[in-house]
């Protein structure tokens, strides 16, 4: 399957200072949406009660995470008469404050998220000063009091000839179906893994717009009740007493994870170090990457991974571009980094990630991301060697990270040093 193009740059077209200086930017796969999020307008109900129900209203709809799709390269979007049987004529027609007061865990109330307004649609929509098609994500996972009519409505998709994906990475959507895919799954994912809270352990309750969540103080039913329990029990209205409602943190946020992934030079600036792990296919290596710790600067974290993992020793450090990626909610942050000299020497004695790192040399990286370049469980082009070196599509940021130091971004924009 051919990879697909990566998204535009924001303003390539206009000149600055910083644009001269530093080059224009890197945009990398799963960014570049055309959605405004209008994030501000998500506990307006008028708004989103407009948008939910306005003809060029489209929706997003997940499976156990998988996305609804035409077929591996093209999403598809129902509409509101589609899903109106299951999240009900007016899911936004009571405040925040009231569905706080009336929570009921023992009902399931379908995942709704609003994304944003899609800006280069003129549909027609408009509030106050925005235009735009409303979008909105769905989960249709068939579970609790909703299970019937999430069946109901899978099976009204499929009998149209759609597929919801499957697997765990898609990357070979176009860039802006990746990017309002991406932002959909991760905060799926995220109310997904966050039905109880973190303070009590009791169920939680989707608010501003499917993008926060909090512990309610009552429950019309009680939690035995509510995890499927076949024993009756009296309702209990007053929750135990938890840490979430006290002072000002008393709401559960989506998570990010910075991640740092650093193309690493050696000392003359020859050679770059790469590294591949043990379920990877043959000759397929990639650039170090790793988490980044609680009190760690970005720089701090990709000397101590890069250390870590392959024994080498770094100094200067400059942050490339960053990556969205939704698996299952990271912020991929590049950079390129160069060994100190004397500090090249590989050890793999320290954290046992890696099956193998070696140093290769600039050109064998150009002629590796010319020819040899593929996802994971894909073959590499047809002009690839059997035995030559393989490396991540350019949907990876490791490969733009790559491309960028073989490409001339080390010389900058300005003919001076960048490292």
């Amino acid at each position: 399957m051919s990879q697909p193009e990566l998204p535009e740059p924001a303003h390539t077209d206009q000149d600055s200072m910083l644009s001269r200086k530093f080059g224009k930017e890197i945009a990398n796969y799963f960014s570049g949406s055309s959605l405004n999020r209008v994030s501000f307008l998500r506990t307006d109900l008028p708004f989103l009660s407009a948008a939910l129900k306005h003809p060029s209203s489209s929706f997003l709809l997940f499976n156990n995470l998988s996305p609804l799709a035409k077929g591996p390269a093209e999403l598809e979007y129902a509409k509101y008469e589609d899903v109106k049987a299951l999240i009900g004529e007016e899911p936004y027609s009571k405040s925040e404050e009231k569905m706080i007061e009336e929570y009921d865990s023992t009902i399931t109330i379908p995942q709704l998220l609003f994304l944003g307004l899609n800006e280069d649609k003129k549909s027609g929509f408009e509030w106050n000063m925005y235009r735009g098609s409303p979008y909105f994500a769905l989960d249709v996972t068939p579970k609790g009091t909703v299970k019937d009519e999430a069946e109901r409505l899978i099976q009204n998709m499929k009998d149209l000839g759609l597929q919801f994906l499957e697997g765990r990475v898609q990357m070979s959507l176009p860039a802006d179906q990746a990017a309002i895919y991406a932002q959909a799954k991760a905060l799926l994912d995220w109310n997904t893994r966050n039905p109880f809270c973190a303070g009590c352990g009791q169920p939680t309750l989707s608010i501003h717009a499917g993008t926060k969540r909090t512990c309610p103080p009552k429950d019309m039913a009680s939690l035995k009740t509510s995890i499927g329990s076949t024993t009756e029990t009296p309702p209990v209205k007053e929750r135990p007493d938890c840490v979430t409602r006290k002072g000002i943190s008393n709401l559960a946020f989506p998570r990010t994870d910075p991640t740092v992934i650093m193309a690493v030079l050696s000392a003359d600036s020859e050679r770059i170090l790469l590294g591949r792990q043990k379920r990877w296919p043959p000759y397929w290596y990639s650039t170090l990457a790793g988490f980044v710790e609680p009190a760690e600067s970005v720089e701090e974290a990709v000397r101590r991974e890069v250390w870590e993992e392959s024994g080498c020793q770094l100094g200067r450090v400059v942050i490339h571009s960053t990556q969205p990626w939704p698996y299952p909610a990271n912020l991929m942050i590049g950079a390129i980094a160069q060994c100190v000299p004397g500090g090249e020497e590989i050890s793999l004695k320290h954290d046992p990630e890696l099956e193998n790192a070696k140093w290769v040399s600039l050109a064998e990286v150009k002629e590796a991301l010319e020819v040899g370049t593929s996802g994971l469980g894909e073959e590499a082009g047809e002009k690839y060697k059997e035995g030559d070196l393989r490396l991540p599509p350019r949907t990876a940021i490791a490969n733009q990270l790559l491309s960028a130091v073989t490409g001339g971004f080390l010389d900058g924009a300005n003919g001076g040093p960048r490292i």
